[in-house]
């Protein structure tokens, strides 16, 4: 499995290309800004991008849909409950004094059990919502992409419209901390850890 990690825009929100190394096929989690970088470090791993996938619909993790889809064709897959946000990105942005393009809808939304199929790798769908109500994560045999449902000794904010505590911590516990311990955890923000780490260290997971 090729995964790329690059720290995009102003809020500097990871995405992440992944690709199968057999059939060269390749996915976007999450292309927050600076399309074209991304487009050229998709073009150095030599993939062809099929489908971008957002863990939920903040502008910071979605406002390079738009020149990223029209750059490659892929499918644009997000959770229902987070599609209406794509059409206001730019008064979300605007919010944070910053400006983002509004992104196209999405190809087909996705749930909690589906399967996205990138080449000869399979990533199964986990709701995980509480940052946002159609936040998910994506896991495969050893990773998980989680979006801005848990960080490095921390979780995602809460504070936002849609976003509620509760519901982030039952979603750590009940879809995230019930993965295999050696589960690498790709965050939203800041660096990688692994799911024992968390269940063990943040001290967010004590409070469900």
């Amino acid at each position: 499995m090729i995964i790329k990690s690059l720290a995009v825009g102003p809020i500097q929100a990871n995405c992440f290309i992944i690709g199968c190394e057999t059939t060269r096929a390749g996915a976007v989690i999450d292309p927050g800004d600076e399309a074209e970088r991304i487009i050229a470090e998709v073009e150095k791993a030599n993939l062809h991008i099929e489908t971008i996938i957002n863990t939920h619909g903040h502008f910071d993790h979605v406002s390079g849909n738009r020149q990223l889809k029209a750059a490659t064709g892929a499918e644009l897959l997000i959770h229902a409950l987070d599609a209406p946000m794509l059409t206001q990105l730019d008064r979300m942005a605007g919010a944070f004094g910053l400006r983002a393009d509004n992104s196209p809808p999405p190809d087909r939304t996705i749930e909690d059990g589906d399967t996205v199929d990138v080449g000869d790798l399979h990533l199964t769908v986990l709701h995980t919502p509480g940052h946002t109500p159609g936040g998910i994560s994506l896991h495969t045999d050893s990773c998980v992409f989680v979006g801005d449902t848990l960080f490095q000794g921390s979780i995602g904010r809460t504070d936002f419209p849609g976003g509620d505590f509760d519901t982030l911590i039952n979603s750590i516990h009940t879809k995230l901390f019930t993965l295999d311990e050696q589960t690498i955890v790709y965050t939203g923000h800041g660096p990688e850890t692994a799911i024992g780490t968390e269940k063990r260290y943040n001290p967010f997971a004590r409070m469900a």
